[in-house]
């Protein structure tokens, strides 16, 4: 599917991530009259123009206007070609969305969840055609970070699977087709177990909040913009890989996970954490945060060409 006149995107929901989606289409669809964003808070007109100006390119502001917004989800439906939903994490709430999206809008249209970790499988429960619903779960922020996880229900349609990955695709971005329904999928699973471990040492007072962030940015930090886990450390095993270092540090490796930190949500510790974090980071900059990783990006793409 093709950044075309024909391409009618409809955003349900106006978070965080739905904004930040919205920023994203915008820079690809023929018309921001294609784009439509619907969401029941009365100052949807106000929170979409002040979160927009703030990510998107300047040339695009006068654009911004010009976005259907709505209250109605059955108007907001009935034209599009894609219905991309970040609403509540609720599974009651998503059933009850799809299985009323699905009466109002288009045979053919794409009917895409940004959960962060409800499966499809139990979202098309209340749907007539289980087939037609498909996890696309972006890393935040979407506009920046090229990551989509693509997580099909057994029920989703090849059809289905297939024009969604080409979609993504044809915009430059990174979407991987994950094989098995999983809590969490791969890339919540990994940054929950690296948080829960890092929750962990400074609940214990092996470090601080600060410390431990320090520690992230001047070692696995720079290496994972780079390279995942496995080609850092096949590279980090020298000419044996990622084998030669299992049996040269295999011992210590598997002490470290025997040791693993087992915390739950809820417990004392989220005062402490939570006091820290706060104290060392004041305010949430989300601008500092999205000029880091763009240069990021720029830097390793720079990087990556030369040895292409």
């Amino acid at each position: 599917m093709s950044s075309s006149p024909e391409t009618r995107v409809t955003l349900i929901g106006a978070g965080t991530i739905g904004i930040s989606l919205a920023a994203l289409h915008l820079t690809h669809l023929h018309s921001p009259e294609s784009l439509t964003i619907v969401d029941t808070r009365p100052d949807l007109a106000v929170v979409v123009k002040d979160q927009l100006n703030k990510i998107i390119p300047k040339q695009l502001g006068p654009q911004i206007s010009k976005i259907n917004l709505t209250t109605n989800l059955t108007h907001a439906v009935k034209e599009a070609t894609i219905v991309q939903e970040s609403g509540p994490e609720d599974l009651y709430f998503k059933q009850s969305l799809w299985a009323e999206v699905e009466k109002h809008a288009p045979r053919n249209a794409l009917f895409w969840t940004s959960t962060t970790g409800i499966p499809a499988s139990l979202q098309n429960r209340s749907m007539q055609d289980k087939s037609r619903l498909i996890v696309v779960h972006p890393f935040n922020p979407p506009h920046i970070l090229p990551l989509l996880e693509i997580v099909p229900a057994p029920e989703t349609s090849q059809s289905v699977i297939d024009a969604t990955l080409a979609f993504w695709r044809n915009r430059g971005r990174q979407p991987i087709l994950i094989r098995k329904e999983v809590k969490g999928f791969v890339a919540g699973r990994l940054a929950w177990a690296l948080l829960r471990e890092a929750v962990h040492l400074v609940n214990e007072d092996v470090v601080t909040v600060e410390e431990l962030d320090r520690i992230m940015e001047n070692s696995m930090g720079p290496r994972w913009a780079y390279a995942g886990p496995f080609k850092s450390f096949h590279t980090g095993g020298g000419p044996g890989g990622l084998e030669a270092l299992m049996k040269n540090v295999g011992g210590s490796v598997q002490a470290c996970w025997d040791d693993a930190g087992r915390v739950n949500i809820g417990e004392d510790w989220e005062q402490k954490i939570f006091y820290q974090t706060r104290e060392a980071y004041k305010e949430v900059d989300l601008d500092e945060r999205d000029r880091a990783m763009r240069r990021i990006f720029d830097a390793v793409a720079e990087e990556k060409s030369r040895s292409s």
